[in-house]
């Protein structure tokens, strides 16, 4: 294997995601994020495509990678890491004897034109790996995180080294711990390669699902100065952690913890709000981006009143509409955001795809990953959702994401998913699926009511299903299929 060889990871997180990630860099190989929630055909599908050469994988999966290896020609090493479950691929090698019995790779000149992929979820169909070249990758990582540290981005590579070692010396080396797993963007992003870019450590967890006490825990142990998360799905948990631990005599010291950075759903005003009262120091980063490119971002700091979906826009940050045209700031007009500066070289064996995500207007190249928004008076985005999901309902267009909200502000409201379900007068009508607070009594009515009073109401459900959990990502990201199946069982619809 060679420069451009695939080598995918299908692993929990740990030291040896971050292990392999990197030595797919320094032989210039394309790592590539196989989610650990992939059955057979899923991970067949997502192997075969990106032309994986080897796989890095966790033990307890191994009997899926058993059942499919023999299907993939190209795949030429497997090695095995030991959690468990170990010698279910009888051909694969041992993480730790591989290490063991081969020296360290001498350092080879690699090319800013090396291509990097992040393979997408798949919300709008089978996953798409995105396509980079590392040299604009790295740039970009550096414009967006060393400014946290008070420091402008080099404009020449080789100044890069110097700057990580003065930080480090100065003793501002950061700790990062990413809470959201590696094989996505805002876990392996965010939480691992732009701070580690910025010279700071990684600190991985080893629960395989969200174990909030684990995470206050850790930061306390490890003197955690950076932590990554995404949205209420996260945030929410660990708050009543928080109390929990203060309520009984044991509060968690987290004085060392500096920022929570949160991307890939909405985190709500008031859930930021809950944090910054509990931690009063924190800055907490509100993220909006996605595998397809960076928008925006929304900084809260105690004293400084948060906001839902409100975002600073990046300086190369769009919204134009169907002909081109840009939204009027301070307009009512909703138009598709477009993210410029870093675009993606396009998505990997799909060209057609490609040229409607990632177009030219004006002589410049944006990325359209199909978010909907308005810009208010003062330019800042108002993000609306995304355009996949939209409901359309009595001819109304309704953005899920802005019910989901007014739904979660609802007393005793855990967390809630909105879809839209077949309805003979509506064509589609709005049915939340929601979750409540342990202990909490909340009707349909009171949910719906509690709608009413902040937003129209055509926007409001017309249909409550309760359920124990709403179906989540284990990154947090709403799982739009699950509810929805959900909602048709409950309601009577089928599928």
């Amino acid at each position: 294997m060679g420069p451009d060889s695939k080598i995918g990871l299908f692993l929990y997180n740990g030291n040896e995601y971050l292990e392999a990630h990197y030595a797919a860099f320094k032989m210039r190989g394309v790592p590539i994020n196989v989610n650990y929630r992939y059955m057979d055909e899923e991970l067949w599908y997502l192997l075969d495509n990106s032309d994986a050469e080897a796989l890095v994988f966790h033990s307890s999966l191994g009997d899926r990678v058993e059942r499919v290896r023999e299907r993939l020609p190209k795949l030429k090493l497997l090695i095995e890491v030991d959690d468990g479950g170990a010698g279910q691929v009888p051909v694969a090698r041992r993480y730790e004897e591989a290490l063991a019995s081969n020296v360290p790779m001498p350092r080879i000149t690699r090319s800013e034109s090396d291509i990097y992929m992040m393979y997408t979820g798949g919300t709008t169909g089978m996953p798409k790996g995105v396509m980079y070249d590392m040299g604009s990758l790295t740039q970009s990582f550096a414009q967006l995180g060393l400014p946290m540290l008070g420091l402008a981005a080099p404009t020449e590579a080789t100044d890069m080294a110097p700057l990580v070692k003065g930080i480090i010396d100065a003793g501002g080396g950061l700790i990062s711990m990413p809470c959201a797993p590696l094989m996505h963007g805002t876990g392996v992003w965010l939480g691992a390669m732009i701070p580690q870019l910025g010279g700071a450590a990684v600190v991985t967890l080893q629960s395989r699902s969200l174990d909030p006490d684990e995470v206050l825990r850790t930061v306390q142990n490890e003197s955690v100065t950076n932590m990554t998360i995404v949205g209420d799905a996260f945030a929410k948990p660990i708050i009543r952690a928080i109390d929990a631990a203060a309520a009984a005599g044991t509060p968690y010291d987290l004085s060392q913890l500096k920022m929570i950075v949160s991307s890939g759903v909405m985190w709500t005003a008031e859930v930021k709000e809950q944090l910054l009262d509990r931690i009063e120091h924190v800055i907490l980063v509100d993220a909006i981006g996605s595998s397809e490119g960076s928008m925006g971002s929304s900084i809260s700091m105690k004293g400084v009143p948060p906001s839902t979906a409100k975002f600073t826009q990046s300086p190369t940050t769009k919204v134009f509409m169907d002909d081109g045209s840009e939204v009027t700031p301070g307009s009512d007009q909703v138009g598709m955001v477009a993210a410029g500066g870093m675009v993606p070289l396009g998505y990997f064996k799909d060209q057609e795809k490609s040229a409607r995500t990632f177009r030219t207007i004006g002589g410049l190249r944006y990325s359209f990953p199909g978010d909907m928004a308005m810009v208010a008076a003062d330019g800042s985005l108002i993000l609306l959702g995304r355009g996949s999901q939209v409901i359309n309902s009595g001819g109304e267009k309704i953005f899920p994401e802005e019910v989901e909200e007014a739904v979660k502000r609802v007393a005793g409201v855990q967390d809630c998913l909105v879809v839209g379900v077949a309805d003979e007068k509506f064509g589609q009508a709005v049915t939340a699926v929601a979750s409540l607070a342990d202990g909490a009594t909340v009707t349909e009515a009171d949910v719906i009511a509690g709608v009413k009073h902040d937003l129209a109401a055509f926007k409001a459900p017309k249909r409550v299903v309760f359920v124990a959990q709403v179906p989540r990502a284990p990154n947090g990201k709403a799982d739009y299929g699950t509810t929805k199946q959900l909602a048709n069982d409950a309601l009577g619809l089928g599928h």
